[in-house]
């Protein structure tokens, strides 16, 4: 299980796991309770790379959203091949 602070949102953390590229839990910590947890729902079973291009750029506040950070922070891992896809 990753753990990754979020930046400029309500939610404190985002835990997610990764396996074959496929992400298979997602748990915002704080948050609006029914985004969080609908946002973590529909995309827990999908390929990370379709997660990243359907929630990169969400805006909510400050230049982010809680979705954003889910894609930032996928993305951050790809970087450092953390994920492969």
């Amino acid at each position: 299980m990753k753990l990754y602070e979020t930046q400029g949102t309500c939610s404190a953390a985002i835990e997610y796991e990764v396996n074959n590229g496929i992400l298979t839990s997602c748990r915002f910590i704080g948050g609006c309770p029914g985004n969080t947890q609908g946002v973590a729902r529909l995309v827990i079973g999908r390929k990370v790379e379709d997660v990243i291009s359907l929630l990169k750029g969400i805006q909510c506040r400050g230049g982010t959203s809680c979705p954003d950070q889910l894609a930032r922070a996928l993305e951050k891992d790809i970087a450092a091949k953390e994920i492969v896809v």
